[in-house]
């Protein structure tokens, strides 16, 4: 059986007060097997990089619980507490903001594996530093090791902040739009580095995008889970995802991918949305939260209450539509009274 790397239970994400109040994350729940890789996908605003934060320990969960090994991380003992922080590492989305720009190469290396004492001598510092950098592809690393952040290019900083994530021997690294600053025509050598790291290694990945072709290609052989307005919207394996996509919003995104064949691009039917807009947090629709933008809408049926997220479960796969949840022989799965149309029976 495998060994689950962290779970969440029902974590929400409160900000504000009052009226003002929002839920950034709202009821998720989902676990990362160890050694796996879950990718989280979305638009801007749909509550990735707050869950990928709390993931971190950057940020506590208002609701819920954290199991990191099981154990609810809000109640580790302080020697549990740092290695639970060593564990856990993140790769930020601007290479050119986390990196310290008066800091070299080796001094922001150096720092993580002085700090935790993973190396003794100035001699075996030097090794380690050479060796993170030849693992993630900055060879000869003596050529990188005293340059500053402004000398290197946008993928050889977020290189370089892969390999500073990877001094502590991390478990699981929290990968938040970790190629979206970088150019195109980079983004997949450094998404093969990642992979690469990942069976030579053994490191577990919570990868964020907001783009469906990055997450299908690094998630692959992983799961993949869709979010809209803080809470998951479908989850499953990638692979089974793409092929039968259940959630309107994830045929959506789906449908909006660019694809290389003409032929395919004349062919292809597009799942248009009912309206562009994205509703506030402040402000949210009743019911399914999707519904004034969903072309699968049904009056009296979709605005009464929200859908659980695994209402629609086929082995494993979830989605949170009650449309769907009927259209595929589950409507016993739809609480009674939103089947007779808000009516309580």
């Amino acid at each position: 059986m495998s060994e689950t790397a962290i779970e969440f239970v029902h974590v929400s994400k409160l900000f504000g007060h009052g009226k003002n109040q929002i839920r950034a994350v709202d009821d998720v729940s989902f676990k990362i097997e160890k050694g796996k890789t879950l990718c989280l996908v979305g638009e801007s605003g749909s509550g990735k990089s707050t869950t990928g934060k709390m993931v971190a320990g950057l940020l506590p969960p208002s609701e819920g619980k954290i199991l990191y090994k099981g154990k609810d991380v809000s109640t580790l003992t302080h020697s549990e507490s740092k290695q639970f922080r060593r564990a856990v590492q993140m790769i930020h989305q601007d290479p050119y903001a986390s990196l310290n720009p008066i800091r070299s190469v080796a001094q922001i290396l150096a720092t993580p594996l002085q700090h935790h004492h993973i190396v003794r001598s100035k001699p075996e510092l030097y090794r380690k530093m050479e060796e993170l950098l030849e693992i993630v592809g900055l060879t000869p690393p003596r050529d990188f090791l005293f340059k500053y952040p402004h000398q290197l290019s946008g993928g050889q900083r977020q290189r370089v902040a892969v390999a500073r994530a990877l001094t502590v021997n991390p478990e699981l690294i929290v990968a938040d739009e970790a190629v979206s600053m970088v150019d195109v025509s980079l983004r997949v050598s450094l998404l093969n580095m990642m992979l690469r790291l990942q069976k030579e290694l053994g490191v577990t990945f919570l990868f964020i995008t907001h783009d469906l072709a990055v997450a299908k290609h690094f998630a692959w052989e992983g799961q993949l889970a869709v979010m809209y307005l803080g809470r998951i919207v479908e989850l499953g394996d990638t692979q089974d995802l793409i092929a039968d996509p259940i959630h309107p919003y994830t045929r959506a995104l789906i449908t909006a991918l660019p694809e290389a064949d003409p032929v395919v691009t004349r062919t292809k039917k597009r799942l248009i949305l009912r309206s562009p807009d994205i509703p506030s947090l402040l402000n949210l629709p009743s019911g399914c939260t999707f519904h004034p933008r969903c072309p699968l809408y049904e009056e009296g049926f979709c605005e009464i209450e929200r859908p659980a997220s695994d209402v629609v479960n086929i082995n494993g796969h979830l989605a949170a539509c009650f449309v769907e949840a009927r259209k595929r022989g589950q409507e016993d799965r739809i609480p009674e009274f939103v089947r007779f149309g808000g009516v309580k029976v």
